[in-house]
């Protein structure tokens, strides 16, 4: 596969799990990648001890690789009780909690993409409330990844994984970025484009590319069916990654899929050494 001007950066919340969070940025050094990314690690705590962060900003720093995105506080992942932000109560606090101590992890390390994951449909609750309550801590979110010098991003998931989140589109997705930069005047919300979920969405990936490339922040792959790396399923990432590129994008593409039973070093056969450093 011919991916000579892609930018590649892990994600190191689904590959490398078999390691200890403080030895994974290490793993991917040795598998010849200098950038990552990751969910929020600690999903008990939005706001950590000083020395967890120190410790993961040291282990981040030690092996020479830099954290290109980072997910706010959204719940256990992964998991169909992803996300937080519109869960009335506990759920909306801890992403509140989070917002400030995930915005200056990110400005620390020098991460310019943050990732607030909209929640479930609660039921009993009025859709309109919890889109209310969304809206106000996009906002909030928006606003602290703005003074650090991030994007903030919203990502459409798949209704057959997450059959309660209301974000299972492209344009739901793009809806939501638009309603946010109109509130905050600051442009700086953008799309996750991950090319897994929206084909599990059964939309047309080309057709995507085409129209929202010029919105997106980042990008994630992950091959269909499966949830596999490239090669697993039947996406075509030559053409869809080619695409990206003709239409503009020139930002990165997080590898987000599951490593399979094999050790998650063994899981980038498909992508040629010399390609996966972003200095390449």
């Amino acid at each position: 596969m011919g991916f000579s001007d892609t930018r590649f950066d892990v994600n190191l919340s689904i590959l490398f799990t078999e390691l200890p969070l403080l030895e994974r940025p290490a793993a991917a050094a040795a598998a010849g990648f200098t950038a990552v990314e990751l969910w929020w690690p600690w999903v008990e705590s939005p706001a950590p001890e000083q020395a967890q962060l120190s410790a993961l900003r040291d282990a981040l720093r030690t092996a020479g690789t830099q954290l290109v995105g980072l997910n706010f506080y959204a719940g256990q992942l992964p998991g169909p009780d992803r996300g937080a932000l519109s869960i009335p109560g506990a759920e909306s606090d801890r992403f509140r909690d989070n917002v400030e101590v995930a915005a200056e992890f990110a400005r620390s390390v020098g991460c310019t993409a943050l990732n607030a994951l909209y929640g479930n449909r609660v039921d009993g609750v009025d859709p309109a409330v919890q889109d209310e309550l969304a809206l106000e801590n996009l906002v909030l979110a928006a606003r602290a990844a703005h003074r650090v010098g991030a994007v903030l991003l919203v990502e459409a998931l798949n209704a057959p994984e997450s059959p309660h989140c209301p974000i299972v589109s492209a344009p739901k997705a793009i809806e939501v970025v638009d309603r946010v930069n109109a509130a905050t005047g600051l442009g700086n919300a953008r799309f996750l484009m991950d090319l897994y979920h929206l084909s599990m969405n059964g939309e047309d990936l080309h057709e995507v590319i085409d129209r929202y490339t010029g919105k997106t922040g980042h990008v994630q792959i992950a091959d269909n069916p499966g949830r596999g790396y490239p090669g697993t399923g039947g996406l075509d990432f030559d053409d869809l990654l080619g695409r990206l590129k003709k239409a503009g994008y020139d930002g990165w593409v997080g590898l987000e899929y599951k490593p399979g039973d094999d050790p998650s070093a063994d899981a980038f056969e498909w992508l040629p050494r010399s390609q996966r450093s972003a200095h390449h």
